[in-house]
């Protein structure tokens, strides 16, 4: 069951009106029914891998709080970790790795019979595992007590609004909330319904109309050169903005309508005025946690310089790896690692030459300098995660600057429609339009939101904006119900 269907329309608000007219006490083994059943609508029988993972850490963190001594404790994290991390690796890794070892012997002349396995990846399976894990090192660490209700366990590590694609909760934040009695708050749905409604139309409307471009150019890189090549890797990286945040904003909504509160997941990501500063705001929740996980467990950079330059890389190359088992994305991964290396290599050199250019005085002017700058390193990256392979990425790269510029007219709408020009070109115009008014929408939540500013209108202004996202939704959107990008993750 996908956000932009009908059947998650009709789906929402029955829970919601369930979930309050039950008694408190009862109300979690409806969240679990109901996030249970709205995973089994991909494929019923890989619940059983939620179970499963929801058995292993419940007891597993039970033993680790049973236990005083550290050794022992540890343990008990270890098969955590390794039923976790195996799981994972069997259905999302295995075939990759199995492969690359298969063609690198090939290369080698030395024979390699182990066979692919013939699996179906598990949608959500990357969120979930985290999730759970986090929970387990958690207990381990001290930070939190195991939980002695299973059954608010297992909402917690299944509940379907962040289920399939996030944000990745941690157990302190979100596991208490389902012990609170939430008295259903007008105010308080009135302001999930606008985030739904929001994330609807950054979905439908911008992030699949732009899928359009990107997927004819992207899947067809040899059949296309210069601006075609730059005006989808464009178009891609609000696709994906769209794509991703709207989920999350979805899913916040949907959970806040409950009474719940889900962290922010994105923070206007390409207002970054640096490549740390990016990570501060895109798939925050994923980042905190290779952060607290990963990175600090590593020494952070609290230790010599190398060391904290290997860990910034393996922290990324990571991050990349766990968004696919394909080489693009450990170079996408890598890029952005290494553009935190070579960030502060390079200070000291960055900050006598904008000393020098007189920028230092012109602070609003640096500002900008630097958003555009980094908003291109990502762009750059982003060709490496959207290719379907390296080899296309690279071929992407060159072609990018043979541009012809007596045909960049026609060759511009041969993405939306080879052989009608004024209808690609309006294609292009009203995506442009679609991008501009995001852009709008994010400079204006600097201020403290959108939403925010809607409370602060009259009420018939407020429902005129409701109004006209619909009918933008009605109008422009695209029904093919595409899955979110980040489902296969």
């Amino acid at each position: 069951m996908q956000f932009n269907s009908l059947e998650y329309l009709i789906f929402l608000p029955l829970v919601v009106a369930a979930y309050f007219a039950l008694p408190h006490r009862f109300r979690w083994a409806l969240l679990l029914s109901a996030s249970y059943y709205f995973y089994m609508c991909w494929k019923a029988e890989y619940v059983i891998l939620i179970l499963a993972s929801t058995l292993i850490d419940y007891w597993t963190a039970l033993q680790m709080d049973a236990c005083d001594e550290k050794p022992k404790r540890k343990k008990y994290l270890i098969v955590s970790l390794v039923a976790n991390l195996g799981l994972l690796f069997s259905f999302k890794y295995f075939n990759f790795f199995n492969g690359s070892v298969h063609a690198l012997c090939d290369s080698l002349n030395i024979f390699y019979g182990a066979p692919m396995l013939d699996l179906l990846l598990p949608v959500g399976i990357s969120f979930y595992t985290f999730q759970t894990l986090s929970y387990t090192i958690d207990v381990y660490r001290g930070v939190r007590p195991a939980e002695r209700h299973f059954g608010i366990f297992a909402v917690y590590v299944s509940f379907f609004p962040q289920l399939v694609a996030g944000p990745i909760e941690r157990s302190t934040r979100l596991l208490p909330q389902f012990f609170e009695k939430h008295e259903f708050e007008y105010a308080r749905a009135v302001d999930g319904l606008r985030l739904v409604l929001w994330g609807l139309f950054k979905k439908i409307v911008i992030a699949d109309r732009l899928a359009i471009y990107v997927n004819q150019v992207y899947n067809n890189p040899g059949d296309y050169s210069g601006g075609p090549l730059i005006l989808a890797t464009y178009f891609f990286a609000f696709q994906i903005y769209c794509d991703f945040s709207g989920y999350s904003d979805i899913a916040i909504g949907s959970a806040r309508i409950m009474g719940f509160d889900l962290m922010q997941n994105f923070r206007r990501p390409y207002f970054a005025n640096s490549i740390a500063d990016f990570w501060k705001r895109w798939h925050i929740s994923l980042s905190t946690w290779f952060r607290d996980y990963v990175y600090i467990s590593l020494g952070g950079n609290r230790v010599l310089r190398w060391r904290w330059y290997y860990n910034l890389m393996v922290v990324f190359l990571l991050s990349g790896l766990w968004h696919g088992a394909n080489w693009t994305f450990l170079a996408w991964g890598g890029l952005h690692g290494g553009y935190m290396v070579i960030a502060d290599i390079t200070r000291k050199w960055r900050e006598r030459w904008s000393s020098s250019l007189g920028l230092n005085d012109r602070p609003q002017l640096q500002k900008i300098l630097r958003v555009v700058v980094t908003f291109h390193l990502v762009l750059f990256a982003w060709v490496f995660f959207r290719a379907n392979s390296l080899s296309d990425a690279v071929l992407i790269l060159r072609n990018m600057l043979n541009i012809n510029f007596a045909r960049l007219s026609v060759d511009l709408t041969t993405g939306f429609y080879a052989n009608n020009l004024s209808r690609g070109w309006f294609d292009i115009t009203i995506a442009l339009g679609l991008i501009g008014l995001l852009t709008v929408v994010q400079w204006q939540q600097r201020r403290g939101g959108v939403q925010r500013l809607l409370l602060m209108r009259p009420t018939w202004q407020r429902w005129a904006v409701y109004y006209t996202a619909i009918i933008g939704i009605i109008l422009f959107g695209v029904y093919e119900h595409a899955p979110f990008i980040y489902f296969q993750f």
